[in-house]
């Protein structure tokens, strides 16, 4: 049987696709997702839980060889070594093991996406599908709404913890205001963050706020889990399907296949099947379909970058289950050509779900309107092989400049007096291979923790020794504020991510070289295939990226039922 629509990538956009064009009992709609199912009946706690520090580290939650370079190589001497990079392999994606963070950007953004060719997004047009999204527990008025399938919250008063509450009342005092909701007036100030959890106060994936019980039990949808999409088919240049394998395995096709598979894996699927830059899919023997030069280009992110600070007990999360990412610092850096809010900072209370994370508080800072440009590229024509992802983060330079900005910035929110007696000693800090390794659940690691956590407690006036001995390898946050290049340096080498790719098949006019589909998603060059994910992005908004998404594939399939 044909169906009318084939969903590849059951993540936050590919889930709500499968709702929404399946509301319509005359199209019938199947949606296949690589991973495993999440559901009602089918969670696992780590992923049910509202403190998330665990389910990225479970790697049947992931892709687990899908790796990327991050920052880049400013001379010939200097190497570049790939870090494992967390992308979500279950249903629901990304909104089932991110931080839940429901944030939406600058209405400037969306400006910036019309005049990059998205005729229609923007921030008039997308308001009303935020608003569609969410069901605001705590605000009401023009910029919210009430009913929508994601309940939306901040953390209360209860369960602030100290060390956040002092961080915010510290940066009012530093001129940066406590302000009340963080998707109200785009402006600088403190905000307790915006966070997708249910009434219950557990996470809130696409995978189960819709595709509800009642959703899945639709006779004109089809859920596949643990099968892959190896190549879309055609017929000449239309697409008519494609082969799937693993769990199941066969050959389904459709009037309309949508590729909704995240922003390194859809194009490394469009470029396996001849979509993309025609010398390189010539190169790995691939027959040309359609020669789209943007496909995998224009990939961004979110360059991160953080400065952490030793928690006495009285300062530490009262409750484990809490979720940690609980307020935000918004400011504006003031560069020159950058917009107002152009960075962002993450005040958590705690850095890890283990007793050394339980001990530290972190600012964890990125460049919210980021410049620097990288790609996804095919090492193979194989379906089995990880594309080649490299951000090279910071090859603009006021992505550097600002991230050193935020680095000092951090220090000396967490060095200001009004901390004194409520932190110990103040360190730069990263997500690197070395903290990630650590933080894999274990019996060695775990003893290690213990370790190291029992010599903190009890170190005493050796504590700052201790911390630049056994967690930063000599590097302090003194030596850092007083040496630029030495700053400059580190930032370079422990550059990160934020798990926010984006823009690798990017909206735009049919004319614009570097543009993918169209502003419906529609694949330029080709009949009956779209895409919808983060990859429609053209440029990376001020928001962590998954409500975003969200409102991208609320729209696309909008678009869809109007025949756009």
């Amino acid at each position: 049987m044909t169906v009318d629509h084939l969903i590849l990538g059951g993540g936050s956009a590919g889930c709500v696709l499968a709702a929404r064009l399946s509301e319509d009992p005359g199209r019938t709609v199947v949606l296949v997702e690589a991973g495993r199912n999440i559901s009602r009946d089918e969670i696992p706690d780590a992923v049910r839980s509202r403190y998330p520090g665990r389910a990225y580290l479970d790697t049947r939650n992931i892709w687990p060889a899908l790796t990327a370079l991050m920052g880049y190589a400013s001379s010939n001497t200097q190497s570049r070594s790939s870090r494992r990079y967390e992308q979500a392999r279950l249903l629901g994606g990304g909104s089932a093991i991110n931080a839940l963070m429901a944030n939406r950007g600058a209405p400037s953004d969306y400006a910036e996406w019309e005049a990059l060719g998205a005729a229609g997004w923007d921030w008039e047009d997308c308001l009303p599908y935020f608003r569609k999204i969410e069901a605001d527990r705590e605000f009401d008025g023009p910029l919210h709404g009430k009913d929508g399938p994601l309940t939306v919250r901040r953390v209360s008063d209860a369960g602030l913890s100290p060390f956040v509450d002092r961080v915010m009342k510290t940066l009012d005092r530093r001129g940066y205001p406590i302000r009340p909701d963080q998707n109200g007036q785009w402006e600088d100030g403190a905000f307790r963050g915006a966070i997708a959890v249910s009434d219950a106060g557990e996470r809130l994936p696409t995978s189960l706020a819709y595709l509800t019980p009642e959703v899945r039990r639709r006779p004109n949808l089809r859920i596949i889990t643990d099968s892959v999409a190896n190549r879309i088919l055609f017929e000449g240049r239309r697409a008519i399907g494609a082969d799937i394998s693993g769990r199941i395995s066969e050959t389904i096709t459709a009037r309309e296949v949508i590729v909704s598979s995240g922003a390194i894996h859809t194009p490394a699927l469009l470029m396996r099947s001849g979509i993309g830059p025609g010398d390189a899919l010539s190169a790995l023997s691939i027959p040309v379909v359609a020669p789209l030069a943007g496909v995998g280009r224009n990939l961004m992110e979110h360059p991160s970058i953080a400065v952490a600070a030793y928690l006495p007990p009285h300062m530490r999360v009262r409750d484990r289950s809490e979720h940690h990412e609980q307020a935000i610092w918004r400011f504006s850096s003031g560069m020159s050509g950058t917009p107002q809010g152009d960075m962002h900072g993450a005040i958590l209370s705690r850095s890890g779900w283990h007793s050394v994370g339980l001990r530290m508080g972190s600012l964890f800072f990125w460049v919210n309107k980021s410049y620097s440009r990288g790609a996804v590229t095919l090492a193979s024509a194989d379906p089995a092989r990880e594309p080649d992802v490299d951000f090279r983060m910071l090859t603009d330079e006021r992505d550097l400049a600002r991230l050193k900005l935020a680095l000092r910035m951090g220090a000396e929110a967490l060095l200001d007096p009004y901390m004194d007696g409520h932190r110990g000693p103040v360190f730069p800090s990263s997500y690197s291979p070395r903290v990630a390794k650590v933080a894999v659940p274990g019996a060695w690691n775990a003893l290690q923790r213990g370790l190291l956590s029992g010599m903190l407690d009890f170190a005493g006036p050796l504590r700052a020794s201790l911390v630049h001995s056994a967690i930063t390898l000599g590097t302090t946050m003194q030596g850092l504020l007083q040496d630029d290049d030495a700053l400059t340096a580190f930032v370079r080498q422990h550059v990160g991510g934020t798990w926010h790719p984006s823009g690798t098949c990017r909206m735009g006019r049919e004319g614009d070289p570097q543009a993918v589909t169209s502003a419906t998603g529609r694949v330029h060059g080709v009949d009956g295939l779209r895409v919808c994910d983060a990859s429609l992005m053209p440029s990376i908004p001020c928001a962590n990226t998954n409500i975003p998404t969200i409102m991208i594939a609320e729209r696309v399939a909008d678009f869809i039922r109007d025949g756009r």
